[in-house]
């Protein structure tokens, strides 16, 4: 647990010191708008406007974005700690090879979120319904880094979480809901106008990243590993 209250201390930190470009993020971000424009799947305004328009669902959406991804990671990695052992240091390389090259991410390529953006029709949604959604939104936005949209963490994140569950999970509706875990993040992510698709594209290039280094070291992906401790010296 101490292991990961300072690594996630280190991350924000890092996060948030990376410089506040604001005028590359917004091009950045003109330029996502665009390719998206191109590949025709630039519809999260619409989908934005339309969850904005359904209050509760909206709420829930925001307070969704705010907790789920600290709670169920943590919670993941402790089940994994606890019931699989042997697969757990692969499981946290791979989450935290993660991060570290979003970071990365954030300082090569500053990118406003769409609510920041002024050219979409974007509802921000935490302002607009008052809750406390978005480190970036109200009186914590001094406090955080908003333009490292680039890649979403939520993705990577859920992703994870949602392969870790769906291999390892004993029961078959805990698999069946850790499969269906990061497609809803998606929708999160997208509706309450925080991430463009492209950004969750990223994430799980960054996540594939992680999950490479983890195989070149462990010689085998997580849930392949062995679910004990190999005893040494038996």
């Amino acid at each position: 647990m101490l292991l990961i209250a300072i690594s996630y201390w280190t991350y924000s930190l890092v996060r948030n010191a990376v410089p506040e470009q604001k005028e590359q993020a917004l091009r950045n971000a003109d330029w996502i708008w665009s390719a998206e424009r191109a590949l025709h799947i630039a519809v999260e305004d619409t989908v934005n406007r339309a969850v904005n328009s359904v209050t509760w669902l909206v709420v829930g959406m925001n307070y969704y974005y705010a907790t789920l991804h600290f709670v169920l990671t943590i919670g993941v990695l402790v089940w994994l700690y606890r019931r699989h052992p042997g697969r757990y240091a692969a499981a946290r390389l791979v989450l935290f090879t993660t991060t570290g090259v979003a970071l990365l991410g954030y300082y090569l390529f500053p990118l406003a979120p769409p609510r920041l953006t002024s050219g979409g029709g974007f509802v921000d949604t935490v302002v607009v319904h008052h809750t406390w959604g978005s480190m970036a939104s109200g009186n914590l936005a001094d406090v955080s880094n908003q333009y490292a949209a680039m890649p979403s963490m939520h993705i990577g994140w859920s992703v994870w979480c949602g392969v870790m569950i769906a291999v390892l999970g004993r029961w078959g509706w805990v698999r069946v809901l850790g499969a269906l875990y990061p497609a809803a993040t998606l929708v999160v992510i997208v509706s309450t106008a925080n991430h463009f698709w492209l950004d969750a594209v990223g994430g799980v290039l960054c996540l594939g990243f992680g999950f490479g280094l983890s195989y070149v070291w462990y010689g085998a992906f997580p849930y392949r590993l062995a679910r004990e401790v190999p005893a040494v010296g038996r």
